[in-house]
């Protein structure tokens, strides 16, 4: 894959630049700026942007606006989202926008590089890979009611890899039951958060988007 990195720590873009190349990649631009991550894009456009959340000039959101502006300007370009934290309006925002070719990870997860590759994998290919803690954030329940509350561990379990992304025959490996098994979960699940009749919709996604906080 071509790729552009936008992280404003040498030491871990540096690192980053190295690992990725090493797995074959094509690393077209090194940045540490939103500003610059856009310009690198409008160069030529890559196949994923790998992009921290916190960068100058404020450290505050730009990683995360530049993000967002990709997604706007080039809905081809995949992201995939770094931070140190659970930005839960960003991946909220990020999760309702299109979930075709996006992820989230939170910067302890590149530690554990074949999780880190598998989600560029995924996300390069066109589909999502969310961080098992954004999920969860995401998917507090609430302190009133719990809204998961019809669903049974094992749809739980089913969801929230639904939610980083996992196709049903990932699901079934990471959780060692068979394929047919997920899909019956799955269809519970719909059934269950009354999605069963939703149209121009994917359903995977309002199953995660049903209960997000803000």
């Amino acid at each position: 894959m071509r790729l552009i990195l936008a992280e404003d720590s040498t030491l871990l873009r540096e690192g980053l630049v190295r690992l990725l190349a090493e797995e074959g990649h094509e690393v077209a631009a090194a940045v540490g700026d939103g500003d610059a991550l856009l310009a690198a894009v409008a160069a030529g456009p890559p196949d994923v942007v790998v992009v921290d959340v916190r960068m100058p000039p404020t450290h505050t959101d730009e990683g995360l606006r530049a993000a967002l502006e990709i997604r706007r300007r080039w809905p081809e370009v995949g992201v995939l989202v770094l931070s140190q934290y659970v930005e839960k309006r960003y991946a909220t925002e990020l999760l309702t926008s299109d979930t075709t070719g996006v992820g989230y990870l939170l910067k302890d997860r590149v530690a554990q590089v074949d999780e880190f590759l598998d989600a560029l994998d995924r996300v390069g290919a066109g589909g999502a890979a969310f961080d098992p803690e954004v999920v969860r954030q995401l998917l507090k329940r609430s302190t009133h009611v719990d809204p998961l509350s019809r669903l049974t561990p094992r749809e739980r379990d089913v969801l929230d890899h639904m939610a980083q992304g996992h196709t049903n025959a990932s699901v079934a490996a990471q959780l060692h039951i068979s394929q047919s098994a997920v899909e019956k979960h799955v269809n519970a699940i719909f059934d269950k958060l009354d999605l069963s009749r939703a149209t121009g919709y994917s359903r995977r996604v309002l199953a995660v988007l049903r209960y997000l906080g803000s």
